[in-house]
């Protein structure tokens, strides 16, 4: 059928939610069952503002925090041609408004999905190398996850929760059936701008 397309679904949810695990797993899943799929990471590090976010995150740069919110949306932008792409990895850096966050994402292609692997920050502390990268502690993480709790109320983007503490096998499980179910919406419609 002329005009299908394929779904933009995003994992999100706090450090070591499991969410390279998550997508990874979704990637291998969809492809073995004859869809097409790719997997994107943001920051794509491989990118020259992609290897500044790299050089900052992990602690060998610095960078005042308005300029590193404004380099994770160029870094979006860079991948823009690209299929498939996040756009709600970095939201609050400092005290920044939500809609000054948002602002150097409005136009991006809007998500078909976005997962928010739900864990206890207690829980991911836990989980191996945290803390080796920047934003790694508690105090950022709290941030983030309020953050992420404001994003969910806007009702534009669909946001499904998904409990990340159960076993990894159970939540790819219910990541794959709400992949499928977006999958098969997404090919009715067109895709989106976000935040208009």
């Amino acid at each position: 059928m002329a005009g299908r397309r394929g779904a933009l679904i995003v994992l999100e949810g706090v450090d070591r939610a499991g969410k390279s695990t998550q997508a990874g797993r979704l990637v291998a899943a969809l492809s073995a069952a004859g869809r097409r799929a790719e997997l994107l990471r943001f920051p794509e590090r491989s990118t020259e503002i992609g290897k500044l976010l790299s050089s900052y995150l992990e602690k060998k740069s610095e960078v005042e925090d308005h300029s590193v919110h404004l380099l994770f949306s160029a870094n979006r932008w860079e991948q823009v041609r690209l299929p498939l792409h996040s756009t709600f990895n970095q939201c609050l850096l400092s005290n920044f408004s939500l809609d000054w966050c948002k602002q150097p994402d409005v136009g991006l292609p809007k998500p078909d999905l976005v997962l928010f692997l739900q864990l206890r920050l207690a829980d991911a502390a836990r989980r191996g190398e945290f803390g080796q990268e920047r934003y790694e502690d508690r105090a950022f993480q709290e941030r983030a996850l309020h953050c992420f709790q404001q994003l969910m109320g806007d009702e534009t983007v669909n946001w499904k929760i998904v409990d990340a503490s159960k076993s990894i096998e159970d939540v790819h499980e219910e990541i794959l059936a709400l992949s499928e179910d977006a999958i098969r919406a997404a090919a009715q419609r067109p895709l989106g701008e976000l935040w208009k």
